[in-house]
């Protein structure tokens, strides 16, 4: 529903209320862990009841797009309708016509799963698969999951680890709201980019401080321990305006209405399925790398930092309907996609 110029501000959006959530979360978990009795943890998992209320209550009052107006009636006038309503002009027209057109050759498609394994849909599905799996092995799932002990394990007390996730936490949501106010204006590329790099220098320096101080046993001074959590909240910037609202903003633009529900299914459960496996893993990996682990998410970092440069075009400004111009203009895919025609070419925005 996004026009192409604000797409990536308003994706970004979902990140930054997955930040507020998850800073709520720890607030919560802070604050019912000075309970005495010890039943907080009762508190902390009854208050999931209350955004999942919302979500129910609020899906009664969320429109339909124009796409699936479009994709479920042959009468387009609701969807031209929803589409002036949320564009905010009467002249849309051109924009109806393109998602008419879209809707035409999705319908032609009986099994899109199948379809995405086809030659020119390869950047796609690479992209679907790659993005998501990049995503978690940067190491901040560890982060979010394991933060408490992470910061016990360099010293710092229980309620001071709860309040580390909290600092965390805010530091997280603010960053993603910058990369909302500048994604549209910079470009994906130069954000995945600059948040990499950063993400790489924090890591690099966490692991080589948990190294020289921490050893195989016991903690670390104070010093050295609030230092670990300033570069942690470093890392978590990074994270928060780059690969973390990125990481959903970019496969949800790159795909064909054809192939869309495939292709979002599949970066989806990518997701999710390296979530569950580095959750899984990081204690043991934790108790056999020790600081190596800090280098061992540093080291997946260049290589998505380098895939990103290497192989991932520019996509801001462009119009999902012409989207798959972007390949075709690509030094890589355009030797496996192939051409089209010169109609179809994108007119600088």
């Amino acid at each position: 529903m996004a026009p192409a110029k604000h797409r990536g501000a308003i994706n970004n959006g979902f990140q930054f209320s997955v930040g507020i959530g998850a800073l709520s979360a720890n607030l919560i978990n802070y604050g019912t862990e000075t309970i005495k009795a010890g039943w907080g943890w009762r508190i902390s998992l009854a208050m999931a009841a209350v955004p999942a209320s919302m979500l129910t209550l609020g899906a009664f009052f969320l429109p339909e797009t124009p796409n699936s107006l479009i994709q479920r009636s042959t009468d387009h006038q609701r969807a031209k309708q929803m589409l002036q309503r949320i564009r905010g002009v009467d002249d849309v027209e051109a924009e109806l016509d393109d998602l008419i057109k879209a809707n035409n050759i999705s319908k032609t498609i009986k099994h899109p799963f199948k379809k995405i394994l086809e030659r020119k849909y390869r950047p796609q599905l690479v992209m679907a698969i790659a993005i998501p799996f990049f995503q978690q092995v940067t190491g901040i799932n560890v982060i979010a999951f394991y933060a408490p002990i992470l910061f016990r394990t360099i010293g710092l007390g229980e309620s001071a680890s709860l309040l580390s996730s909290v600092m965390t936490g805010i530091v997280g949501t603010i960053s993603t709201f910058i990369s909302m106010l500048i994604v549209d204006k910079f470009g994906r590329r130069a954000l995945f980019m600059v948040g990499g790099i950063q993400m790489l220098v924090s890591q690099i320096m966490i692991g080589g401080v948990m190294a020289a101080q921490l050893g195989d046993h016991g903690g670390v001074s104070k010093g050295y321990a609030y230092l670990v959590l300033v570069l942690i909240c470093i890392y978590v910037a990074g994270f928060g305006w780059s690969w973390g609202p990125l990481g959903w903003l970019v496969p949800s633009e790159i795909f064909p209405l054809e192939i869309r529900s495939a292709g979002q299914s599949i970066n989806v459960v990518v997701n999710f399925l390296f979530t569950f496996i580095v959750a899984q893993t990081f204690l043991a990996m934790l108790c056999h790398f020790k600081s190596g682990i800090f280098f061992f998410f540093g080291g997946w970092v260049s290589v998505m930092t380098m895939f990103v440069y290497l192989f991932l075009p520019e996509t801001k400004n462009v119009p999902i309907e012409k989207m798959e111009m972007v390949w075709v203009e690509h030094w890589f895919w355009r030797r496996i996609v192939g051409d089209f025609s010169k109609d179809a070419k994108i007119e600088a925005p």
